[in-house]
């Protein structure tokens, strides 16, 4: 290892790397490019829902129960096919007849036909719309009665 004149150890010769550190360093006080985008704030909302429109709520209502009818019929009407198709209706049949005391054979499926548990499933489900309907309604008039004595239900929306 060599000294130099100072008799201090000679310093290496600037690598790639350290040249770009060099620049860096001058580079530094510039402003970058893109500056980032200032953050907003977040910004809240307390509302209160004081007053439901009836009709709306009547129309949403029906709609909603329009569609669990139709559920309803097809799942009745699906159950009975599958019901159909494994022989519950023969086991229930075999069962009947070895728990009745007259020798009369019964047949579950006279009684339960497709087309008499899809019209009941109808029926039954015509009745649940106008039962929903009418109650979400009533529903609708109590909430707008007790929002005008307590103010209603105060929601918070804030936007991130």
């Amino acid at each position: 290892m060599s000294t130099n004149s100072t008799g201090a150890a000679p310093r290496p010769a600037p690598r790639a790397g350290n040249a770009r550190a060099a620049q860096s360093k001058g580079s530094a006080s510039r402003k970058p490019l893109v500056r980032p985008a200032p953050r907003s704030k977040i910004r809240r909302a307390r509302l209160v829902v004081a007053k439901v429109d009836t009709f709306s709520v009547a129309k949403l209502v029906f709609l909603l129960s329009v569609a669990v009818g139709i559920v309803t019929v097809v799942a009745s009407v699906i159950l009975w096919l599958v019901m159909q198709a494994t022989g519950a209706f023969q086991s229930l049949n075999d069962i009947l007849a070895l728990l009745g005391t007259t020798g009369s054979a019964v047949d579950v499926s006279q009684y339960l036909s497709l087309g008499q548990v899809a019209l009941y499933t109808t029926i039954i489900s015509v009745i649940n719309v106008v039962l929903f309907t009418l109650l979400g309604t009533l529903a609708a008039m109590l909430y707008n009665v007790a929002a005008k004595l307590v103010g209603g239900v105060g929601v918070t929306l804030t936007d991130e």
